[in-house]
């Protein structure tokens, strides 16, 4: 029998195992005894405290060995596009966290968003790892409507056998022009950074000057699709990873565009990727209308320069007036 059959089995039996022999599955909110903040010594004696106990163990074994087993079953629905619900639920705990606990992440302009159809947003680029990106997915799921945004990642992360397939399954796609083109005549919400790698890999003394946004593709893209650009300005995340260096033998080596050297990493190894618990801004700008100049205006170098220059200067005059007010980088 095949390893993957073998394994497919094995789980098979763990969970009938499960069922056989523990009580049925229960959170622990649905727990009496266990749930109290303060268990007393005495209740331990008791039978039915050691039948939640078992309710638990069954309520936290069973949902991972279940999905494993699905997942290996190849019982799992994903859209036109790779993205995968179950794995967006899975990692939505993470984002919280990260959202709400360790960034403590504001927003404003979330009514600029629309609650449905296509809208193009546009952000500034920073943090080593495209942390920004999935703030601004958690923002918008979290607190408006929610709406799935996806985002465009560059072309080097398709490479990385982990991240590529995982960012695909949050329902990222790859920054190709026929992916953002086919989203927005979905009617899909779509996010780029037009700084690109300049914008990731920027040295610390950098921070908050946006790099050139290239040639305005993201325009063109706009333009020909009738879709709205809304500027976005990250503010925070240009410190969680404080850029030193890069080690650019090893870069090459591993096929990246840069390999960061930060005050933490890679001296402390996987510990000096955690990043800096900074907190974070997220501000949603007034749309820009694209209709109004029609289609054929993406083949105008100079209405393509004049709106993309419109967006980068919205964005760095919002980043620098976070940045004049900011008072601790921390609270």
């Amino acid at each position: 029998m095949p390893p993957g059959e073998q394994l497919v089995e094995l789980l098979r039996a763990a969970l009938a195992t499960l069922d056989e022999r523990l009580p049925p599955p229960r959170p622990l909110e649905a727990l009496p005894l266990l749930s109290r903040a303060v268990i007393p010594l005495k209740d331990y004696a008791q039978p039915e405290l050691w039948q939640e106990a078992g309710a638990l163990l069954h309520e936290l074994l069973r949902g991972p060995l279940d999905f494993l087993l699905r997942r290996l079953e190849g019982n799992y629905i994903t859209d036109a596009y790779g993205t995968d619900p179950e794995i967006i639920e899975l990692f939505r705990p993470l984002l919280e966290f990260m959202y709400y606990r360790w960034w403590r992440v504001t927003t404003e302009g979330l009514d600029y968003v629309p609650a449905q159809g296509r809208a193009l947003l546009v952000s500034n680029h920073s943090g080593v790892l495209p942390w920004d990106g999935a703030m601004i997915a958690a923002s918008l799921y979290l607190h408006h409507s929610p709406r799935l945004v996806r985002n465009l990642f560059l072309d080097w992360f398709s490479k990385i056998p982990v991240l590529a397939p995982g960012f695909t399954a949050l329902g990222q796609l790859s920054g190709l022009h026929r992916n953002a083109t086919h989203l927005l005549e979905a009617e899909e919400l779509l996010c780029t950074f037009p700084e690109g790698v300049k914008g990731i890999g920027k040295p610390f003394k950098d921070r908050y000057r946006l790099a050139r946004f290239g040639r305005g593709g993201y325009v063109q893209i706009a333009l020909r699709t009738g879709t709205p650009i809304i500027p976005v300005a990250v503010f925070g995340a240009e410190e969680i990873y404080p850029l030193m260096g890069s080690i650019d033998p090893l870069a090459r080596l591993l096929g990246m565009p840069y390999f960061p050297v930060t005050p933490f990493f890679p001296w402390l190894g996987l510990l000096g990727a955690m990043p800096l618990p900074v907190k974070w801004s997220i501000t949603f700008c007034p749309p820009i209308d694209t209709q109004q100049y029609g289609p054929q205006a993406a083949d105008d170098p100079l209405i393509v320069f004049m709106l993309n220059e419109q967006v980068r200067h919205t964005i760095q005059r919002v980043l620098n007036e976070k940045l004049a007010a900011r008072r601790s980088l921390f609270w």
